[in-house]
């Protein structure tokens, strides 16, 4: 069973959407480095950013682009590349083909039978 590990919400406006997560939920939003990416630290985590409760996530936020308006859910999978081939041949498809994250991992964006859009990760290197 794959499980879910991270989530991802879009932005229109940076300043705005970090300073509402901020003073709503109280989360820690810290620009990712060598990125246009924002992590989203939701709960206690160690010094690679990976929570210390379980059943809990971090996430991140993000830029609005052609692949995403809506929030998303990242599940880790063991092989990107066959889950890729499993989506497609279950009906899905590849919205946003795989890329390489820096050496941490693989990371895909596909739509199910139903419309949405999810995020499939492939851990390279353990944090």
């Amino acid at each position: 069973m794959n499980k879910v590990v991270h989530f991802e919400i879009p932005f229109d406006d940076e300043s705005r959407a970090q300073k509402f997560y901020q003073d709503v939920f109280g989360w820690q939003i810290t620009k990712f480095p060598e990125m246009d990416y924002f992590l989203a630290v939701t709960t206690p985590s160690d010094e690679n950013m990976k929570p210390k409760e379980p059943g809990s996530i971090n996430g991140g936020l993000l830029k609005k682009d052609l692949t995403g308006n809506h929030p998303v859910i990242v599940i880790d999978v063991p092989s990107i590349d066959d889950h890729i081939a499993k989506i497609e041949s279950a009906g899905g498809k590849t919205i946003m083909p795989k890329v390489e994250v820096g050496d941490f991992g693989l990371y895909a964006r596909v739509q199910d039978t139903e419309g949405n859009i999810i995020g499939i990760w492939q851990t390279l290197k353990a944090c």
